[in-house]
């Protein structure tokens, strides 16, 4: 579970409660049922047009993925590497065959059989960044979509207070409803920028987040893939893939795995 979404939805929370309270207003005063289902619903009508329908039935799946964490585990990729490169070295690239179904990563997997079937190092890469590419592809798709729901709110948040603004003109006779009347108006705009940029746009920038770290151990995998094939030293090859390390956990990975 990814405890900063957690804390970024309840301290928003928070936040909207102490400023709404310490400004003379009350809960009840910002919210309006017919403004929330017409911003939350009307923007997600919008973005049935939009997209398809298949894409459109998977969102909420795709929402759920900003509470968790995603652990790409670069020690354990640059571990399992070192050790088929290590093996290549003393029995051979056949060998690496023995044992390739262990593998939990089929991205290695299926990197280490073309090694194996002895595909053309330029093939491998080849395939493997198209592969890295098209999911990429996939995740910035999901992303796209948020960002898309992200622009539509803050519109028909705006459409909202001028349907509203209608309806109050429509009954300027009543001076007494005119205040009311234009804070309900108003919440609608409220609505659309709170979906924008308290929900859709943060969400769709940690899933970028987590693209880019999948895509990062993804390269690595290529890198280790391929200095396996050409025969590169162990050592050379556990150097090599520590660059894609944080520094901060560089040393911690060092110490570990016994690379330095």
């Amino acid at each position: 579970m990814d405890i900063a979404t957690i804390i970024g939805f309840v301290g928003g929370s928070a936040a909207l409660v102490m400023t709404v309270l310490t400004s003379g207003g009350t809960m009840g005063g910002i919210f309006d049922v017919p403004s929330l289902i017409f911003v939350i619903g009307g923007s997600f009508m919008a973005l049935m047009i939009a997209c398809p329908l298949k894409q459109i039935l998977s969102l909420f799946g795709i929402l759920s993925r900003s509470f968790k964490v995603y652990n790409f585990d670069e020690k354990t990729i640059i571990q399992n590497l070192v050790a088929l490169s290590e093996k290549a070295r003393r029995e051979g690239i056949l060998s690496l065959e023995e044992g390739l179904e262990e593998l939990h990563d089929d991205f290695m997997k299926n990197g280490i059989r073309m090694v194996v079937d002895g595909v053309d190092a330029s093939l491998i890469r080849v395939i493997m960044e198209n592969e890295m590419s098209q999911a990429e592809g996939r995740h910035f798709g999901w992303i796209s979509v948020l960002n898309q729901w992200a622009g539509l709110a803050p519109g028909y948040g705006m459409m909202g207070t001028v349907i509203g603004l209608i309806g109050m003109l429509n009954n300027l006779e009543d001076k007494s409803s005119l205040g009311p009347n234009m804070a309900v108006a108003l919440i609608t705009t409220l609505y659309g920028s709170m979906v924008a940029n308290w929900i859709m746009t943060p969400i769709s920038a940690k899933l970028a987040k987590q693209n880019a770290a999948e895509m990062l151990t993804k390269e690595m995998v290529v890198e280790g893939v391929l200095s396996i094939q050409a025969g590169d030293n162990p050592r050379i090859l556990g150097q090599k893939l520590l660059t894609y390390v944080n520094p901060t956990n560089r040393k911690i990975v060092e110490t570990e795995l016994g690379i330095d």
